[in-house]
């Protein structure tokens, strides 16, 4: 499996990539930005995926190990495009005209370039992963130690979840905590320091909540969704309706209905619903499958990289899109509060579909140095279990 891993992972993000187009297809010509004249985010999208394929072929031949010793600065990169968004409350405050800073849906998370606009916590995400990885190979067996396992990686994950949740984007901060977490568990560090940042996680985000009270109504709208249905719970109503509408087979593609302005974001992230209605069960459930699948895949790449760095940027890159599909699917099914969190390679966004792109880049390139073993290899791993080649 750990050979094949790579051609199922490049198919699934294939796949999920196209299913994507064809749902932009059948959605996009009833969005507002087309208004029923042109399929514009159906174009916009193609060219998101021109560019990319065109990343990913780069991430692919890229050796990952050079990310290693570029990460702080990634890291950087990134964390000052997150400031930038903060540029529109600096305009407001001072009464100037935003610059770069692009506000939408009651958040500023954008940067507007000419011609588009980018979401920087989307690469956001990618950089912490890099970061994490990079800190826990350069100190292997100081993990558990109270300094490098808990305080100064902690402080890396703590200043990129304070910058994104500072957007008023509590979705992307949770998933950059938990994703964060995450590496820093399977490197290694002492369940006592995970615990105190989940409960300090937990702690913000019951600040963040108390401060947006909105943020409460979509939690009790997930707890009665009937009782808000014509309120802040309308979205996830809507899509329990597309889903059931659907039924076993779906009404088939560009037959929904409830992209005809029922549905709010049924292009972005509401899409999933559409897959229940168009393509029924089979669709949704094979869509989840795709995503079982490609984890599945980005994991065993993961465990046969070559050295310790391999493994980490593998797990988080490989964790992180899974979390995020998981997400999408649970705020689509009522499952979980509404926030506006894309399914990834399927949900309209440049940023979002760039980032996964580079994810899958890196995996691909990750797969080409891998240590693909034998089952007579299997007694040395035993007897060497803490063996990592050097970067």
């Amino acid at each position: 499996m750990a050979k094949r891993s790579i051609l199922f992972l490049i198919l699934m993000a294939a796949l999920l990539t196209g299913l994507g187009i064809t749902m932009l297809a059948s959605t996009s010509y009833f969005t507002e930005e087309g208004r029923g004249e042109e399929y514009v985010t159906l174009w916009k999208q193609a060219l998101w995926v021109g560019v990319s394929v065109a990343a990913c072929l780069t991430m692919a031949l890229t050796d990952f190990n050079r990310w290693y010793h570029w990460r702080w600065w990634v890291l950087g990169v990134t964390g000052a495009g997150l400031l930038l968004c903060y540029e529109w409350h600096l305009a407001k405050f001072f009464g100037w005209e935003p610059l770069l800073a692009v506000r939408a849906g009651g958040a500023a998370r954008w940067i507007g370039l000419p011609g588009i606009s980018v979401q920087p916590s989307e690469f956001a995400k990618v950089a912490l992963v890099m970061a994490l990885a990079g800190w826990f190979a350069a100190h292997q067996d100081l993990e558990r130690t109270l300094k490098h396992g808990l305080l100064l990686p902690g402080a890396v994950l703590g200043a990129v979840v304070l910058l994104i949740g500072g957007e008023v984007d509590l979705g992307n901060a949770c998933v950059a905590a938990v994703v964060g977490t995450g590496i820093m568990f399977v490197a290694g560090t002492r369940f006592r320091y995970l615990a105190f940042i989940m409960g300090s996680a937990f702690a913000a985000l019951l600040a963040g909540v108390y401060f947006a009270p909105n943020r409460m109504d979509r939690i009790l709208a997930v707890l009665n969704l009937e009782k808000f249905k014509d309120g802040i719970g309308l979205q996830q109503w809507v899509s329990w309706l597309a889903f059931g509408s659907g039924g076993l087979e779906g009404r088939g593609l560009g037959e929904g209905r409830m992209k005809l302005s029922y549905l709010p974001e049924a292009h972005t992230d509401f899409i999933f619903p559409m897959v229940g209605e168009e393509l029924g069960l089979w669709g949704t459930l094979a869509t989840v499958a795709a995503f079982v699948i490609l984890v599945f895949s980005g994991m065993c790449i993961s465990a046969y990289a070559p050295n310790r760095f391999g493994k980490l940027l593998g797990f988080g890159l490989t964790f992180l899109i899974g979390l995020e599909a998981l997400l999408n699917m649970g705020v689509t099914t009522a499952l979980l509060p509404n926030k506006g969190l894309p399914l990834p390679f399927v949900s309209y966004g440049g940023s979002s579909l760039l980032a996964a792109m580079m994810a899958v880049g890196i995996l691909i390139n990750i797969h080409r140095q891998g240590v693909h073993l034998s089952w007579s290899d299997l007694p040395v791993i035993r007897r060497n279990r803490r063996w990592t080649p050097q970067l």
